[in-house]
Formats: structure tokens, C-alpha cells, sequence
């Protein structure tokens, strides 16, 4: 009674596909993908060596701030104790 009638599927006939031997394959399947592997290779290794080289100034960087502290310190005291004698 309150069954929902359902549309009959229509039958789909089976598709082949057939490639013809003499057909030559399309231009874009025939490029490589090389060139652009090394590009993108490329690009990661300078994105790399320039990290590395910014890490370096910053260590460099770093180096020399606390050697300067340290000389600031050290003469700070100096100049400190020769005005106490």
C-alpha cells in the first residue's frame, strides 16, 4: 500500500574501448617529467643553502654579541676597580 514504486533501470549497453595500433600518443603523455623534477629539486636546495647561510649569520651574530657583553663586563670592572684605588 504505502510502497514506493521504484523507476525501472534502463539496461546500458557494455562500452569497449578500442585504441587504434597507429595512433601515436597524445603530445602531453610523451613529455618527460624531468625538467621539471630538477627545477623543483633545485629550488629545495637553495631554499636549504639559504637557510643554512642565514642560520650561520645568526650564530655569527650571536657569537659576537656575547663576546662583546663579555668584554663589556670585564672592562666595566676594570675601569671600576682602578677608581677604588
Amino acid at each position: 500500500m504505502l510502497r514506493p514504486k521504484l523507476p525501472d533501470t534502463p539496461h546500458v549497453p557494455s562500452i569497449t574501448t578500442h585504441i587504434p595500433q597507429d595512433h601515436a600518443p597524445a603530445p602531453s603523455a610523451s613529455r618527460s617529467v624531468a625538467p621539471f623534477v630538477g627545477v623543483g629539486a633545485g629550488a629545495v636546495a637553495a631554499v636549504v643553502v639559504v637557510g643554512v647561510v642565514l642560520t650561520a649569520l645568526l650564530a655569527a651574530v650571536a657569537v659576537s654579541a656575547v663576546s662583546v657583553a663579555i668584554a663589556a663586563v670585564v672592562l666595566r670592572s676594570l675601569i671600576t676597580g682602578a677608581n677604588r684605588r
